[in-house]
């Protein structure tokens, strides 16, 4: 099923070498330093929420915001 409600850039794409530079420069310059160190973690490093608190000593639910958060202001950058 389409999802009719998606509001996103639907034009041409731009080169795989030229997004990955646009994902790299906002991972390290738009980000705060915890949620680039949580985001890195979890997509890269392929660590579970669970095993991010415990390293953190925080809540499971905490390190689960960070990540949304980080993942969103990712998206709102890339956006245009």
């Amino acid at each position: 099923m389409k999802n009719i409600l998606y509001d996103g850039y639907l034009g041409p794409r731009l080169p795989r070498e030229v997004q990955l530079k646009r994902v790299k420069r906002v991972i390290q310059e738009e980000l705060t330093p915890l949620q680039r160190e949580t985001l890195i973690a979890y997509y890269f490093q392929e660590q579970t929420v669970t095993q991010i608190a415990s390293d953190r000593g925080v809540n499971k639910s905490t390190v689960s915001r960070t990540l949304k958060r980080a993942e969103a202001k990712l998206r709102r950058y890339l956006k245009y």
